[in-house]
């Protein structure tokens, strides 16, 4: 046997790249895109529709005698954990996740439009153009021109969906260059990568086909026997399925990203002349019907050709002629065997029959390289019509990434895949949402407090300054490794403020001089006390003479006890001097009153902190309620500092995000009156940088919570839901109180509590279900489980601190498995 051996160069049907365009060397001409396609497991059956209505007017426009060619790559590759915002979290999260394996899918796509009378070859070695035969088109600047303004329809079309997206490629991306392979040469090579290209022998000895070291398989659909019997444009997906909602995935799918191996999904619609395929089929017909008699595989087939020629005149379809394949290589037979029970899975999961080519894979796959769609061999192809051929056509890939410096990271549902996902700044500014307040719901012990702590250090990475209200000490980790402000209350360690300092090069304002005076009354009046102008303008002078005092006397400490003494000792002689009455500013009434907060007094740790004192300046702040949440005198003081402190951040720190979290302490805040401010902050601090932040646990709380439901949901365009399958008799409750559509509750119900998913649903745009999966480090920083959290603490005082006690935890961890 003599074997012939050609360069490549010699037999490739591709004469040149030039203008973006792919010219053959029988004279197609290709333009080729990048698609960026709808992300898995986002869709709904609705959107599947519109997506495929929308691919079929696509192909209405082009002109006859072209080729849609649509190639799918999907590639495995190793996540690469990024290097910025690198701590004790990240550094432990980079190790966990890096080199974790996924499979990364590309989608490109091609329009060809062939010469007129163009005919397919036969074989890899006849694309050489005989010299002096120039197509028309090629010389035709009308007919590239109106060729060029199809494509550009096309295209039109399917951004105009709103669902996917095509771009333009280059000549470089087309054409291999020193530092990049096209994909012209990867497709040739089946390169893996996109680097510097590596020449590979391709080999065709009888029915066994290599490229390089791999050994190929394509498996096709090009019988209409072997195609389901009905398609559509989208297929239940049974894994995120319940007995209340059909969860849906593109209809071919399971040849895209669910065929978990390296291989190459090809899409071939070929557009004939519609006027001369209905004569072919018209005499075809009427063939099969004089030969009826003689066979009922011939009434048979004459009874399909009748009723297809009455479908394409009577409902005005455009019959096309199409052929798909998947295309798998490995280098031993023994994977090969593994690939191929992948590929038969696949096709069974859409009810088609798997059909691996031989003889004719070679020139398949010859066919599928971008700009030679042209030479499908029309034999390997089934007449259908565009509505059918464009189920077959794969719609969705990966979850896509936001950049890690202004994401969360989450993982995707299908192989936990880091993404980093925005849900603040980027769908603001596309006008996704109209604000940045954010509700997160979900049963106890589900997940809640635990994703909570991972978006606050992923926003504190990202230069956020975050102030959380807590009830249940879920933070206090958290706070500590990041050398946060927390303040609790225990008898041997009560809670301490100090409202009166100023950090240095800070003046006393008018914002701060009215929180104080806004103190001081709810320390001295009772709510139903009145409070008259001239109180009001005593305590102003009191508070603007006393900083008088602080910025002549250096030696005075600012705290409530100097201000008390400045009042008792300096203040008493101005108002005596000034002639003011009793009744209108009763000094000594104000004294005695407020005796309990001065030194001595029953609560005169309550004022007068030394430390943690630059409240302005301190990016995590952890104020933790459970044991003061209904204490009469404590509780108020450290609402009125709450809001102080917050609106203080708002105001004063123009440029940096600014998050209030309020966990299920917004019950009893909403007792004490600070509920005019959580409407307040849902209103109006997105004007500031502002993320306002709710958790809560109970679905009761949600619907009957007049705060929660109208100053609330109502202006929390961001809604974060774990596992709410516990609430599924009261579901059609839930949706109408936070206005889900079904494909919202499709979504949700399909989260899964054991794979730690949540649902995140941004301006009713965006809907989509990620996996909350944490490092074992984040994990023991973030726990909130009773005993896990006993564990850390007390890790964390044998080794001296937070991070050491949680790396040596681990440690002990992995040793006990």
């Amino acid at each position: 046997m003599v074997k012939m051996e050609k360069w490549l160069e010699e037999v490739l049907p591709i004469m040149d790249v030039e203008h973006n365009c792919i010219i053959s060397k029988k004279g197609d001409i290709t333009i080729g895109y990048r698609m960026e396609l709808p992300e898995l497991f986002t869709l709904v059956g609705e959107d599947y529709e519109a997506l495929h209505q929308s691919w079929i007017k696509a192909i209405k426009v082009l002109p006859k005698h072209c080729v849609v060619h649509k190639q799918d790559w999907v590639i495995e590759k190793s996540f690469s954990y990024p290097h910025d915002n690198r701590s004790f979290l990240t550094d432990a999260a980079a190790r966990h996740f890096n080199g974790r394996k996924y499979f990364d899918h590309t989608a490109y796509l091609f329009l060809t439009k062939k010469p007129e009378g163009r005919k397919p070859g036969s074989s890899m070695a006849s694309h050489l153009i005989g010299p002096g035969i120039i197509p028309e088109q090629l010389i035709n600047d009308r007919m590239l021109q109106e060729f060029s303004a199809s494509c550009q329809q096309f295209r039109q079309i399917i951004n105009d969906s709103g669902l996917a997206s095509m771009q333009r490629l280059k000549d470089d991306d087309l054409l291999s260059t020193g530092k990049k392979a096209g994909i012209i040469e990867r497709y040739c090579y089946l390169s893996e990568k996109e680097d510097s290209p590596i020449v590979k022998d391709i080999q065709i000895e009888g029915e066994e086909f290599k490229i390089g070291r791999q050994r190929v398989e394509l498996y096709a659909l090009s019988d209409a026997a072997d195609l389901p019997s009905l398609s559509g444009s989208r297929i239940t997906y049974d894994r995120f399925s319940t007995d209340r909602s059909s969860f849906s995935v593109g209809f071919a799918s399971s040849l895209g990203l669910l065929l978990p191996c390296n291989h190459i999904y090809n899409q071939f619609i070929v557009l004939e002349d519609p006027q001369k395929t209905i004569v072919k089929l018209e005499k075809k017909r009427l063939r099969l019907q004089s030969l009826a008699a003689y066979s009922r595989e011939n009434a048979i087939a004459w009874e399909a050709t009748n009723a297809f020629l009455n479908e394409a005149i009577g409902q005005q379809r455009l019959p096309v002629k199409s052929h798909f394949n998947v295309i798998v290589w490995a280098e031993n037979r023994e994977e090969l065997k593994d690939l191929r029970n992948q590929v038969t899975t696949a096709m069974s999961r859409i009810d088609a029959s798997t059909k691996l080519e031989t003889v004719g894979a070679a020139q398949l796959f010859w066919a599928g390289i971008p700009g030679n769609a042209a030479d499908l061999p029309l034999n390997e192809c089934f007449d259908t019509f565009a509505e059918q051929s464009a189920c077959f056509l794969n719609v969705d890939t990966n979850y896509q990434s936001d950049p890690s410096g202004t994401g969360i990271r989450f993982c995707d549902r299908l192989s936990a895949r880091p993404v980093f996902t925005d849900f603040f700044i980027g769908p603001r500014k596309k006008g996704i949402t109209s604000n940045m307040g954010t509700l997160i719901c979900g049963s106890s012990g589900g997940g809640k407090s635990m994703t909570t702590n991972h978006i606050l250090h992923s926003l504190y990475n990202q230069g956020a300054h975050c102030v959380v209200v807590d009830i249940g000490a879920s933070y206090r980790a958290l706070c500590e490794m990041l050398g946060g402000y927390y303040f609790t209350y225990t008898e041997d360690d009560p809670i301490r403020f100090n409202p009166f300092y100023l950090p240095a090069g800070q003046v006393l304002d008018t914002e701060k001089k009215e929180s104080l005076k806004a103190l001081l009354v709810s320390l001295w009046k009772e709510e139903n006390e009145s409070f008259n102008r001239s109180e009001y303008v005593a305590l102003s002078n009191a508070i603007s003479g006393y900083y008088r005092l602080l910025a002549s006397d250096k030696n005075i400490f600012p705290s409530f006890d100097t201000f008390y003494e400045y009042l008792r000792d300096t203040y008493r002689h101005t108002l005596e001097e000034s002639r003011v009455k009793e009744t209108r500013f009763d000094i000594d009434n104000f004294l005695y009153v407020l005796q309990p907060y001065y030194r001595g007094g029953e609560f005169d740790f309550l004022l007068n902190a030394t430390e943690n004192l630059d409240l302005l300046d301190q990016p995590f702040i952890v104020l933790e309620l459970d044991n003061i949440k209904d204490h009469p005198t404590i509780f108020p003081v450290v609402t009125l500092t709450i809001v102080e402190l917050f609106i203080s951040k708002m105001r004063k720190l123009p440029g940096v995000i600014k998050v209030l979290t309020v966990d299920e302490a917004w019950k009893a805040i909403a007792k004490s009156g600070m509920a005019e401010f959580l409407k307040y902050a849902f209103k109006t601090i997105r004007k500031f940088n502002g993320i306002p932040m709710v958790i809560t646990q109970e679905l009761d709380d949600l619907i009957s919570s007049e705060i929660i439901k109208e100053a609330i949901i109502n202006n929390a365009d961001i809604k974060i839901l774990l596992d709410m399958r516990k609430f599924m008799n009261k579901f059609d409750k839930l949706q109408d109180t936070l206005g889900f559509s079904e494909k919202g509750r499709t979504q949700l119900l399909s989260v899964n509590r054991d794979n730690r998913e949540i649902f995140v649903d941004l301006g009713g745009q965006v809907m989509k279900v990620l996996r909350n999966e944490l490092c074992p480090e984040e994990y023991y920083a973030f726990t909130t489980e009773g005993k896990e959290r006993v564990e850390v603490i007390e890790y964390a005082r044998k080794y001296g601190s937070m991070e050491e006690g949680i790396r040596h935890l681990v440690e002990d961890s992995k040793r006990k498995e």
